[in-house]
Parts: C-alpha cells; sequence; structure tokens
C-alpha cells in the first residue's frame, strides 16, 4: 500500500484459512478496493467466495477462459458445464456460504 499500486495481484489468499480468517482477509480485500480504488485480482477456487465479494467472474481451465460474467450468471447448471461436477460439489446449496459484504460492494475483478 506504501508504493500506492494500480492493482493487486492476490494469488488464493484465502488458501487454507478457517471461515474467519477468510472472511478477515476478503474483507480487507474489498476495503482496499473501495476506499483506496485499487484493483484487484484474485485468484479463488471457492465459488461461493468468489460470487459473494466479487462483480465479475472469470473462469479459466487449461489456460482458456470458459466463463466471463457476474456472480448471477454463474448459475448452478453453468457451473455444472464448466467443471463436470454435481454444483453442490463447487458451491454451497446447504446455506454455509460467506455473507455477503455489510457494504454490498464488490472488488472490480476477480478470477475463479
Amino acid at each position: 500500500m506504501v508504493q500506492e499500486p494500480d492493482i493487486i495481484l492476490a494469488d488464493e489468499p484465502i488458501a487454507s484459512l478457517d471461515p474467519r480468517n477468510t472472511k478477515v482477509v476478503m474483507d480487507s480485500l474489498l476495503r482496499i478496493n473501495k476506499h483506496f480504488g485499487i484493483t484487484v485480482v484474485c485468484n479463488l477456487h471457492s465459488l461461493d467466495t468468489a460470487r459473494a465479494y466479487c462483480d465479475r467472474l472469470v473462469g479459466m481451465a487449461q489456460g482458456r477462459v470458459v466463463f466471463d460474467g457476474t456472480p448471477q450468471t454463474l448459475t448452478d447448471d453453468v457451473a455444472r458445464e464448466l467443471y463436470g461436477l454435481d454444483a453442490g460439489e463447487v458451491m454451497d446449496t446447504a446455506g454455509t456460504a460467506l455473507p455477503l459484504p455489510a457494504q454490498g460492494v464488490r472488488p472490480s475483478l476477480a478470477v475463479a
């Protein structure tokens, strides 16, 4: 932050974190984006977290973009098509996902 970057690349910033610390990190990235106006590109493997915090999702497979859209367009059917899994295996359907950020704002860009 001291160097005033235009963009922050966060490579799996929540890997292996418990839910509380996951929320702390994601809320911090959100605050950096909204308070300082810094674009945050975040590599995430949790579709629920990406949907909760991001306003754009880019899905990649084998080095190619296979999805580029809003969280609302990443439906269970799309997830099933992209990942070849039951959507419940890659998306929280039991209601245990992270809550939406309190401000209802989202980072500029994220990669899932």
